[in-house]
């Protein structure tokens, strides 16, 4: 049975940056990649520059850490996640194609259905989070400027982030590469100014009078970090590199999409773990209100620029959400145009973050059941995803990328059992915190496996999202290693490996 998505290649693109990109599924033709990896560095920083990590800080001493165990913690979880992103990002250089229309060559044509709509909900979801935090980060300031931060302001601070988001991902990569890089300055420069300004408010001696927690307290801070940095963008990384020649280095990717995206983390986490580990008050206060918070300390007259810092970061990662979220929608069987399954987004993120804003009652608790609940199936994704490319010596299939009749088959049933026991298992090994009493089902594992049950001190260790990749990793070099070396002899042409 032949897939329903069309393997014909789009209409070549326009060298206007302000022409909506037309290419959607499609294998990128060879005369529209272009760019070196040092390139991914901007979409990269852009979209991870946010001042949200700065809370996250917070969070990671909320665990019971000492400042350098904070540190660990912070240094493995952001660049471990990323460089998850740096191999997907690999695969992209190869296939020249979405990560979700390169994963098929691991779950087959019409199973890879699945992980697409996982992929799909995921990034709407973070869509949604990032739209809403920039809407209330607005609200917030304009409170304290005396402007008024009521529902008026919420009403035009929504419509504000959600057009620009969505006409960024209608218009597509070459718009997307642009408005990057003015972020990237704007935040970046901004950013400093924030630190100069609240630097006294950091006391060494408080900080370093945290006290020490054991080794389930730094793995979970660890897998949170994970969870709400790199995990989340697994499933979009190839989605740019796929401009790029397939000649280009492979290390070079992977270097320049790790890089790009750790650094902002890097600095503005630890900056936060010195700022929120000096103030009891603002650690408890960035627990309701992330953005919010950090404006309690500001002069008045940097409360503006400081709206555009945290507003410029939080677009920064809408704008690559909605991009891969239309492609997730498109590789779920959609006939429509890719920018038109970008303004579908569009409209779903609009719907969610009116709901968030104006009608529920807590955001972190959900926020952080989000991350948990949708990070366990997603890292069994990666695990199964990445294993298939390490067994891969040549580059991928085009043709075989969109019919079910290839050497990638219908459906892989090996990669969605994998999927599935990966996302019970690792359900089965985490909790939420509390305002998640929907997810009180989860941890069902911790008591038959002697790990202290729910209440335990592994409880919040987050290790289902490790066993889940683990095993999707795990399983796929043990069960496919002879099926893709099958596939691979199909070709005449010599392996082509990335260096």
């Amino acid at each position: 049975m032949a897939s329903s998505v069309s393997a014909e290649p789009a209409p070549p693109v326009s060298g206007a940056a302000a022409s909506v990109e037309a290419n959607g599924l499609n294998v990128i033709a060879e005369s529209e990649r272009h760019g070196t990896p040092r390139s991914l560095f901007w979409p990269w920083f852009a979209a991870n520059i946010s001042v949200l990590a700065i809370p996250y800080g917070a969070y990671v001493l909320g665990f019971g850490l000492s400042f350098w165990q904070a540190v660990l913690a912070m240094v493995l979880g952001t660049v471990l996640s990323f460089l998850l992103c740096g191999f997907v990002s690999l695969a992209g250089k190869r296939g020249s194609a979405p990560t979700m229309v390169l994963s098929r060559a691991s779950f087959g044509v019409q199973g890879n259905r699945v992980p697409a709509l996982l992929s799909w909900l995921l990034l709407v979801g973070w869509e949604t989070v990032l739209v809403v935090l920039a809407t209330l980060a607005s609200a917030t300031v304009f409170n304290r400027l005396g402007w008024g931060g009521g529902t008026e302001t919420k009403v035009v601070a929504l419509i504000v982030v959600a057009a620009v988001t969505v006409i960024s991902g209608v218009f597509g990569f070459r718009i997307i590469m642009r408005v990057q890089t003015w972020i990237t300055m704007a935040t970046a420069v901004l950013t400093v100014v924030y630190i100069a300004l609240t630097v006294d408010e950091i006391s060494w001696d408080a900080v370093t009078a945290h006290s020490a927690g054991g080794a389930p307290e730094v793995i979970g801070a660890t897998v949170l970090l994970v969870t709400a940095l790199g995990l989340g963008w697994t499933n979009a990384a190839a989605d740019y590199s796929r401009y790029l020649p397939r000649g280009a280095s492979g290390r070079g990717v992977v270097f320049w999409t790790t890089f790009g995206a750790s650094l902002g983390p890097l600095l503005l986490i630890l900056y936060g773990i010195l700022l929120t580990g000096s103030s009891e008050s603002i650690s408890k206060a960035v627990q309701s209100d992330p953005i919010g918070a950090l404006t309690t300390i500001l002069p008045t007259w940097f409360l503006v620029p400081f709206a555009l810092v945290a507003i410029l970061g939080l677009i920064g990662g809408t704008v690559l959400d909605i991009y891969s979220s239309g492609l997730s929608l498109l590789s779920l069987g959609l006939r429509v145009p890719r920018y038109v399954a970008a303004l579908i987004d569009g409209v779903i993120m609009t719907i969610g973050s009116i709901a968030v804003v104006f009608f529920a009652d807590d955001f972190i608790g959900p926020f952080q059941g989000f991350l948990v609940t949708g990070g366990v199936p997603l890292a069994a994704w990666c695990g199964i995803f990445l294993g298939d490319m390490i067994l891969r010596r040549r580059d991928y299939h085009d043709e075989d990328l969109y019919t079910a009749r290839g050497r990638y088959g219908s459906v892989r049933w090996s990669a969605l059992a994998l999927l599935a026991l990966g996302t019970a298992v690792g359900w089965g090994l985490v909790v939420n915190t509390t305002g998640t009493s929907w997810l009180a089902w989860q941890g069902y594992l911790l008591e038959p496996l002697n790990l202290g049950g729910k209440e335990g001190t592994w409880a919040f260790a987050g290790l289902g999202v490790l066993v889940s990749l683990a095993i999707g990793f795990l399983g796929t070099l043990l069960l496919t290693r002879r099926q893709v070396a099958r596939q691979e002899a199909l070709d005449d042409a010599p392996a082509t490996v990335a260096r």
